[in-house]
């Protein structure tokens, strides 16, 4: 039992059994990041706002001697939503630690894509390994019809109106490079024309048809004036 300490005024108080320790040095404690698995903003240096989404978390484990080592692995997508965006897997002994590998891997990875307003030029079909991904441009207003894989990579690039379908392969890392390879495939008109030595030719509105004046033999006669 611990042993009662004396104050001024005559009276004991008890000292607590269990004080928390200090820890410093090499072996101080450091405390985890905590990120959720969804959208984190963050600055480059450049000081655009990025976006931070984590796709999927995968745990393998490696049996050993003293029983199982755990190791992370965090597929994380960057993007301006103006156009740029990267796919970063980062691997660790710790989820917060893939994470922040992944989301480095992903900031200097970042690549620009092709689009026409909030939607995509034209559309596109790509596929990787065994994942298929078909793109396609929509009306305003109609927003992103995606899963939850293809629209964060769609989100993070900026676009707010397309149509898509994931065919085949479900695997998460599979899938994102496939829409991210399907985005690469962009090409706007200009670019074509440009790359061509063409000149885009500007089509004029039609006219309205002018009225055509009728005939006085079949003139409508008005009536006399009193």
């Amino acid at each position: 039992m611990a042993e009662p300490t004396k104050v001024e005024g005559g009276e004991q108080q008890p000292t607590p059994q269990h004080q928390p320790q200090q820890r410093g040095g090499r072996g101080s404690f450091r405390g985890r990041r905590n990120r959720s698995e969804g959208s984190d903003s963050g600055a480059d240096g450049q000081g655009q706002e990025l976006t931070e989404k984590v796709v999927f978390i995968n745990r393998s484990a490696k049996v050993v001697k003293g029983g199982r080592r755990f190791n992370f692995s965090a597929l994380i997508v960057v993007g301006d939503k103006r156009g740029r965006v990267g796919v970063g897997l980062g691997k660790a002994g710790e989820v917060a630690d893939a994470i922040r590998k992944g989301g480095e891997m992903a900031r200097a990875q970042m690549v620009g894509v092709s689009l026409r307003d909030a939607t995509i030029p034209h559309e596109v079909f790509s596929h990787y390994c065994g994942a298929k991904v078909l793109l396609r441009p929509a009306s305003p207003g109609t927003g992103v019809i995606a899963g939850k894989t293809v629209r964060a990579v769609l989100e993070s690039a900026g676009v707010k109106d397309v149509l898509s379908k994931s065919l085949g392969s479900k695997n998460a890392a599979n899938v994102v490079k496939a829409t991210l390879q399907a985005l690469l495939s962009l090409r706007l008109r200009e670019d074509i024309y440009r790359g061509r030595g063409l000149q885009i030719r500007k089509v004029e509105a039609p006219k309205p048809p002018e009225a055509l004046p009728v005939p006085e033999s079949t003139a409508i006669p008005t009536p006399p004036t009193i």
